[in-house]
């Protein structure tokens, strides 16, 4: 596996996106399928509305670490992300080389598992459609969405654009449903219905609130997937930080009114444990359902996977970058450093990562969370709040458009928060 030589260079990936289509990327990424799948695990980590201290667990978590992406994006806007900032953060010829290894072939798992969640969460709510889908249907629409996914980012970065503003419109279009909804119909006792000792602190709580955190997180990562493509974004050092930031505070206002919304109509009891309702499995249609009736609630739920098809658009975009940069430095195998030869887009990557995310979307929801999860923790989050210290430290003359603000303090914050939840995993 060497480097790809002078010769075999393909053309250079070009600058398009700005910070629209990244912020629309990033929370097109991060909404998805994530809040409509989660609240019935959510609400049985803790077995009621006091799991949304999971949520806040989550946000303090990611606030932080957005800011350890952005001064990460800004400085070193190349195709990658993670696999840049680990490799120069603990030094290209030291041990970057071995935190970049480790770091691509844990993703080659992660990131199809993250992008597998999208498809389950779409087999799941097609069932509200189509109650009568069996096992085997279910699985030949995963596989066709999986297909049309490759097949829509199979093309030039500049239509990819349109195409990632296009789904984020549908998917704010169908939280704001949900939000608006919600508010109108909203029953404080039904979101505030706490079972007795709600609060009551144990070493069962304390894992359970690490369950609810890990769900928390899992609904807001995304938040950084355009520093995946950061050699594709225009004035990186402007649009890259702000677009994190941007999305991490505006997807928490949405998830926050999204949870109370749906708890507020619908008695959490009804879905919860979710492993033995039903309903669990596509519960914001049953919320509509409630409110507008059962042809209101088809069409919503068409919106849904509208939403749940955009999370799974921008995630395979931004990962397949990812195998590619590897192959460039010769850390991964040459034949995903290719570009299309006409459209300029590393095509060998997209299509692998996308059959690997299709296999993988046949595991349990709750079991492809956990193991996303924990498979990053350690390499990705935790590496790359360190290689931030490390890079201040080694090379302060660096140029940095954007700098964490109250460094260290927010480094501190997101690494007792992303211990916190690797400690309380099974």
């Amino acid at each position: 596996m060497k480097p790809i030589s002078g010769e075999e260079k393909r053309p250079q990936l070009v600058r398009r996106f700005g910070l629209l289509q990244a912020t629309a990327l990033n929370m097109s990424n991060m909404i998805g399928i994530g809040p409509f799948i989660t609240i019935p695990l959510l609400m049985t980590a803790l077995g009621g509305p006091q799991a949304m201290l999971g949520w806040f667990v989550a946000i303090l978590v990611a606030i932080p670490d957005g800011m350890v992406w952005s001064e990460l994006g800004a400085a070193m806007p190349g195709s990658g992300g993670s696999y840049v900032y680990l490799r120069e953060g603990y030094g290209r010829e030291t041990y970057g080389r071995l935190m970049a290894f480790l770091f691509i072939w844990s993703f080659i798992l992660s990131g199809p598992l993250e992008i597998a969640s999208g498809y389950i969460g779409f087999s799941r709510y097609i069932r509200y459609i189509w109650p009568e889908i069996t096992g085997f249907e279910a699985l030949l629409v995963v596989a066709g969405i999986g297909t049309l996914n490759i097949a829509l980012l199979y093309r030039q970065i500049t239509a990819i654009g349109k195409i990632t503003v296009s789904l984020w419109v549908g998917t704010m279009l169908t939280t704001g449903a949900v939000i608006a909804t919600g508010v109108l119909h909203f029953d404080s006792k039904l979101a505030f219905d706490f079972p007795p000792d709600a609060f009551q602190f144990s070493l069962g709580f304390l894992f359970g609130l690490g369950m609810a955190s890990r769900v928390g997180i899992y609904d807001y990562l995304g938040y950084y997937d355009i520093c995946y493509i950061g050699e594709e974004v225009k004035e990186p050092g402007r649009v890259i930080p702000r677009s994190i930031i941007i999305s991490v505070i505006g997807v928490a206002f949405i998830y926050f009114c999204i949870n109370l919304s749906i708890i507020g109509v619908v008695p959490w009891r009804e879905f919860v444990p979710a492993a033995e309702r039903t309903s669990s499995d596509f519960v914001v249609s049953i919320f509509m359902e409630r409110i507008w009736g059962s042809q209101v609630a088809t069409v919503f739920t068409g919106m849904v996977l509208w939403t749940a098809f955009g999370s799974v658009f921008a995630l395979l975009l931004g990962y397949s970058r990812i195998p590619y940069a590897a192959a460039q430095d010769g850390y991964f195998f040459q034949i995903f450093g290719r570009l299309h030869p006409r459209k300029n887009f590393p095509h060998v990557s997209v299509v692998v990562l996308g059959i690997i995310s299709i296999i993988c979307s046949f595991f349990p929801l709750g079991i492809v969370i956990d193991a996303l999860i924990t498979t990053r923790i350690l390499i990705q989050f935790m590496g790359q709040n360190l290689a931030v210290m490390l890079l201040r430290k080694r090379d302060p003359a660096m140029q940095r458009p954007y700098r964490i603000w109250f460094y260290p303090i927010p480094n501190l914050i997101a690494l007792v928060g992303w211990i916190f939840i690797f400690a309380t995993t099974d």
